[in-house]
């Protein structure tokens, strides 16, 4: 049974930056992994997928994927080698191919973690897994005639490897909609179940949109200071970092060949029984992307910003004509040739190893930015964990030097 002072769980960009920090403090720790440095960049990405988010964001302590192209956007073997050489160049203590499958505290404090390959003791323990491992799917899925390919946004990786025949894309968010880039841009016939999902210029008024919401204060709101605090669960907005990054509209997909369908609400087999609200959808995403742009114009004006004036977007052509799409109550799958139905309806977290009573009603754990109730565990890597851009690269750097700087004080 090995002894350290904190076992960090997971080994993507959270428990990099935790892991990296605790050795600059001297705090003997072991990151355990259940897969390899960064396994769901890995496993759970396709093979076209970029980060959305610019080089210059991405950072870990010490080191940035700003080197060349500041403004560029990294793929997924991009990202998976640089945190590789991350670990290299700081000799962090990782250990790959070990899942946690137990967190259990002693009765003199601290932690037993279980793997299959033996029990590690630890003062602490940081959970950096993620909330966002397991690929949801709806309960209706398994109503899916069984001679459809079934797949998620984690387990597509090209258009080639479907079964020849149309694909249907159930999830409009930023998973869907790239993947349905990716699709007809291979020449395949797609259909659309859309939902509603904001959508964000990728670049306005001569910068990228996280430039303007870094500057603006944007990304450091807190829950705390949500209108709406429901608002933290809403899916992220659609946009791509693919092709040098570009805004991303169900309007320009429409435009691009897919076929748009309205949301799913019950399955028969091979029909489909779906709701009529594509144009309330379309409306919803243009609507809270001219509420993005107005925030950066008043921004500018406030500050007297010399900033050039908004140009054309071509990903946001006039919607076409639909062709009756839009009052589609039933889908036959059969009749149009669908082989494949790809959900991207969102991930969940899992959290069944920890034996402690620390997840509220979402199946999310319950923590003051970070730190849970039970003395020791603390979080890192989540959305939301501490401010809005708690859930991506810029973020992880400030959650991960605050629960480290907890662990030191030993609170």
């Amino acid at each position: 049974m090995d002894t350290v002072d904190t076992v960090v769980v997971g080994a993507g960009q959270a428990g990099l930056a935790v892991s990296a920090l605790l050795s600059q403090r001297g705090i003997a720790h072991l990151v355990l992994e259940r897969g390899q440095v960064g396994e769901s960049w890995r496993s759970q990405r396709w093979d076209s997928f970029a980060l959305n988010t610019p080089n210059w964001s991405n950072q870990l302590p010490g080191a940035g994927m700003a080197e060349g192209e500041p403004d560029g956007f990294s793929s997924r073997d991009d990202l998976v080698e640089f945190l590789e050489r991350y670990v290299s160049s700081h000799d962090l203590p990782i250990r790959e191919h070990t899942e946690v499958s137990s967190v259990e505290r002693l009765p003199n404090g601290g932690f037993m973690v279980g793997t299959p390959e033996g029990r590690v003791q630890a003062r602490n323990v940081v959970v950096c897994s993620g909330s966002m491992s397991t690929p949801r799917l709806p309960a209706m899925a398994a109503d899916l005639d069984e001679a459809i390919s079934s797949l998620t946004a984690a387990t597509y990786r090209n258009a080639d490897a479907l079964p020849p025949g149309a694909v249907v894309v159930v999830g409009s968010g930023q998973s869907g909609c790239q993947i349905a880039e990716d699709l007809l841009a291979e020449g395949r016939t797609v259909h659309l179940c859309v939902s509603k999902v904001a959508r964000i210029p990728r670049r306005y008024r001569g910068r990228d949109i996280l430039s303007w919401w870094h500057d603006m204060g944007f990304l450091d709101v807190r829950v705390e200071d949500l209108p709406d605090p429901a608002a933290q669960y809403a899916p992220q907005p659609q946009v791509s970092g693919t092709a040098g990054g570009h805004t991303i509209s169900l309007q320009s997909l429409a435009r691009d060949g897919a076929s748009l369908l309205g949301r799913v609400e019950r399955i028969d087999g091979v029909v489909w029984h779906l709701r009529p609200n594509v144009d309330e959808c379309v409306q919803f995403a243009d609507g809270k992307c001219a509420e993005f742009k107005a925030a950066i114009d008043a921004y500018i004006e406030a500050n007297d910003i010399a900033a050039p004036e908004p140009e054309p977007d071509p990903y946001e052509p006039p919607m076409p004509d639909l062709h009756g799409s839009d009052e589609v109550e039933q889908f036959d799958l059969e009749a149009e040739g669908v082989s494949t139905v790809i959900w991207c309806v969102g991930f969940r977290g899992d959290f069944s190893w920890i034996q402690h009573d620390v997840l509220g009603d979402r199946g999310l754990p319950i923590h003051d930015a970070g730190v849970s109730a039970v003395q020791g565990l603390y979080f890192v890597g989540f959305p939301w964990l501490s401010k809005r851009k708690s859930g991506i690269l810029l973020g992880v750097n400030e959650d991960a030097g605050r629960i480290v700087d907890k662990i030191t004080a030993g609170t």
